[in-house]
């Protein structure tokens, strides 16, 4: 598992994660304006899409008809809006990507689904009775920002370095020179985000221990090679590399 150490001046806000491989990189939480600025972005996405929904269903199907239609999209929308975007956008809603931060876990890691939907499950109680003074205060008083969902699902909202299509780019680059290989068995959200993560890693590691880290998950998805396994591992990430990033 990779830690988390804060570090020590009380007005620094950057956190240190520290990988299993001893390799340290610093997450940059995004503050309550920020987050308040992509939360109300949000909402407006979410009002727009029902209210023009309602008035289709009202124009076409009835009065009756089109409210009930907008109570239930209201109800999906508003529990499972940030969910979905989160998980399917690499842990950005529409506000978070304009406003250029994302959700991920507190190692660093991508959300994964679990703490993705328990930290929207606890919405509701950061914004009870639509006062938003819970998410206000947790926000304001904590180190990296967090709101109760992100206490309880372990998840930090950051500043996205993603964004650097420069960086995007080069890693491609990298994977190009490798051939593409597809594992022996069917992996897991976490297992794929795991190779990706190590992939973006390499160029740190050095070969020798790239391969000693690689070793062991290598030959538990079919690599056989006496040598090579941090390219074998290099390879699937290839291939990931077009389904997640």
């Amino acid at each position: 598992m990779s830690s988390v150490t804060e570090k020590k001046p009380v007005f620094n806000t950057y956190i240190e994660a520290l990988t299993p491989e001893g390799i340290e990189f610093v997450l940059s939480p995004a503050g309550l304006p920020i987050r308040t600025f992509a939360y109300a972005i949000d909402k407006i996405t979410q009002w727009i899409v029902i209210l023009t929904v309602y008035i289709l269903t009202l124009i076409y199907l009835g009065e009756i008809f089109g409210f009930w239609m907008s109570m239930i999209l209201y109800f999906c929308i508003d529990w499972f809006y940030h969910v979905f975007c989160e998980l399917m956008f690499h842990g950005q809603t529409l506000g978070k990507r304009l406003m250029r931060i994302r959700v991920v876990k507190s190692s660093g890691a991508p959300v994964d689904p679990a703490s993705s939907f328990l930290r929207n499950l606890l919405r509701f109680a950061d914004t009870f009775f639509f006062l938003f003074h819970i998410a206000f205060i947790s926000i304001a008083a904590s180190r990296g920002f967090r709101r109760l969902g992100d206490w309880a699902s372990g998840t930090l909202v950051v500043y996205s370095q993603l964004e650097n299509k420069k960086r995007i780019n080069a890693f491609h680059l990298f994977l190009e020179k490798y051939k593409p290989v597809s594992p022996s068995m069917s992996l897991a959200h976490e297992e794929k985000q795991a190779i990706l993560d190590f992939a973006r890693r390499y160029p740190l590691l050095g070969d020798a221990r790239a391969n000693e880290i690689a070793c062991g998950f290598a030959r538990h998805l079919g690599w056989t090679g006496q040598s090579g396994s941090a390219a074998f591992l290099l390879g699937i990430a290839r291939k990931l590399s077009g389904e997640i990033q």
